[in-house]
């Protein structure tokens, strides 16, 4: 069995009479039975739940992306929002200063927010982040987030920078985009990775996987990556398959208890 740690189901792009049922049977159909859907603004939680709550093997988590931290916001909702029983980690958060170098600042005040209700809901963190290592390194020390720790999703960053997440009891996550042509180095980082600290997701519907690159992502789509991953690795995909879901599982306790 595969999961997808990490898709955003309500912003998948279906067509005509396509339903996200059937996206989730397509999905199931080639071995991917649970799902993460992510939430990106607090605004949009409620859509979002709305969307999967029918699903009992879709969980959910709850945050608000670095790119849309444009302006201030208020996050005094976070925690309330959170308590869910859907809910199973705190994010997307981090920090993003290759597309929006111009709100460091704004995204760091939300990012240590966001580590602190993580803390306090004793929920593991969903972390984006990119062009932004060592303030996001430093954060998470500083706000101490070791305490729940969570995952690096859509890595695309150095192999010093994972080390150092998993220092701190943080997984990798990776995509679609390590089947990219112009991603060797990314590739080369996955190789080194322990693969007790992996996961796959698909980041749906963005970043579809080598064949599809270039169409709507879907959740079904987790396979290919794991294939790739696993032809990396030297392992077969089922192998590969169960030792992510067990990674799923102890990154997010709180999925495996509403899914077993």
């Amino acid at each position: 069995m595969l999961v997808d740690s990490h898709c955003h189901l309500e912003r998948l792009k279906l067509e005509g009479d396509d339903t996200l049922a059937a996206a989730l049977e397509r999905a199931k159909a080639r071995g991917v039975e649970q799902f993460l859907c992510v939430c990106v603004t607090l605004e949009n939680f409620p859509k979002m739940m709305a969307a999967i709550n029918d699903f009992d093997f879709v969980a959910a988590s709850c945050g608000v992306h670095p790119l849309d931290q444009k302006e201030a916001q208020d996050l005094n909702d976070l925690y309330a929002l959170s308590g869910d029983p859907k809910v199973v980690a705190i994010g997307e958060t981090g920090l993003d200063y290759h597309y929006a170098p111009e709100t460091a600042e704004v995204q760091k005040s939300s990012f240590r927010h966001h580590i602190q209700v993580a803390r306090q809901r004793q929920l593991p963190l969903i972390i984006h982040t990119r062009a932004a290592k060592e303030d996001t390194l430093a954060i998470l020390r500083e706000e101490q987030a070791q305490e729940v720790a969570g995952v690096l999703h859509c890595f695309t960053e150095d192999l010093d920078m994972a080390e150092q997440a998993i220092e701190l009891g943080f997984y990798i996550s990776i995509s679609g985009i390590v089947t990219f042509r112009n991603a060797e180095a990314l590739r080369e980082t996955v190789k080194a990775l322990p693969l007790e600290r992996l996961l796959v997701e698909t980041d749906s519907p963005y970043l579809a996987p080598v064949p599809h690159r270039g169409k709507s992502n879907e959740p079904q789509y987790v396979r290919e990556v794991a294939e790739f991953v696993a032809e990396l690795k030297g392992i077969s995909v089922e192998e590969l398959a169960a030792i992510t879901t067990a990674n799923f599982y102890r990154c997010f306790p709180k999925a495996a208890a509403l899914f077993q």
